[in-house]
C-alpha cells in the first residue's frame, strides 16, 4: 500500500473513532500529573478497574513523592499486591519517587527524555503521562489495543510498540496522538477484541483488511 493510501485509510480509520468517541479519555482515576504516573505504572499487565480499586488506598497513605520514596517497601508491596508484579512495581515506584524528588524538585518532568530515566517509565507510560496529564502530544503511546487495531487496520506491519509508534505517527495529525490512544483503547474493549472481534457491528468493515494479529 502507497503512503497516501496508507494516510486515506487512516482518515478513515480517525474519522470512525471520532464519530464513535467524541470526548475520550482514560479509565485510570488521577488528579494529578503524580496520581497518573503511579496509576499508569500500576496498570502494567491488570486491570485499570483493579488499580483504581488501590490507589485511594496508596495516595491517602503516601500522598505524594516525598512520601512514597520514604515508603517502606514490603508496606508498598502489601498494597499493591493485587496489581501483581508487585516487587518490581513497588520498587520501580520508590526509585521513580526518589528520583522526581532528587532530580526534578518533586514535580513529574514534562519531557519524554526525562520521563524515561524513571524507573518503569518506557515511552508509552511516557506519552499517556504527557497527554493526560500536561495535554502535549510528544508521541503515541501502544498498548496492546493499538498494537493489535493499527495491524489489523494494516496501518502498520511492525510487531514492536517502538516501530508501531512511528509506523503511526506520521498518518494521523499531531493534535490526534494522545487521543488515537483513548479512542483506540475502547475501540479494542468494546468492538475490535482480540479474540472475538465484532466485525459485523464495526463501522469500519468496509475497509478493513481484518487481518489477525496476536497480542
Amino acid at each position: 500500500m502507497s503512503s497516501s493510501q496508507l494516510k486515506q485509510r487512516a482518515q478513515q480509520v480517525l474519522q470512525v473513532l471520532r464519530a464513535r468517541y467524541p470526548k475520550p479519555k482514560t479509565n485510570l482515576v488521577a488528579n494529578n500529573p503524580w496520581q497518573l504516573l503511579v496509576a499508569t505504572i500500576l496498570s502494567a499487565q491488570c486491570t485499570d478497574a483493579r488499580v483504581n480499586s488501590l490507589t485511594p488506598a496508596l495516595f491517602a497513605r503516601w500522598p505524594g513523592p516525598r512520601e512514597l520514596a520514604a515508603a517502606d517497601q514490603h508496606d508498598l508491596e502489601t498494597l499493591i499486591k493485587p496489581a501483581g508484579f508487585f516487587h518490581n512495581k513497588a520498587k520501580n515506584l520508590r526509585l521513580a519517587a526518589q528520583r522526581i524528588c532528587e532530580v526534578f524538585g518533586g514535580a513529574v518532568p514534562r519531557t519524554l527524555g526525562e520521563l524515561v530515566t524513571l524507573a518503569g517509565v518506557a515511552r508509552k507510560t511516557a506519552n499517556v503521562v504527557l497527554f493526560g496529564a500536561f495535554g502535549i502530544n510528544e508521541g503515541l503511546a501502544v498498548d496492546t489495543h493499538v498494537k493489535r487495531i493499527s495491524y489489523r487496520l494494516g496501518l502498520t506491519e511492525a510487531r514492536e510498540p517502538g516501530q508501531i509508534e512511528q509506523d503511526l505517527l506520521p498518518l494521523f495529525p499531531r493534535e490526534e496522538w494522545g487521543n488515537i490512544n483513548h479512542r483506540m483503547v475502547w475501540f479494542g474493549r468494546e468492538i475490535c477484541k482480540a479474540r472475538r472481534p465484532l466485525c459485523g457491528d464495526c463501522a469500519m468493515q468496509s475497509f478493513c483488511p481484518k487481518r489477525e494479529a496476536s497480542d
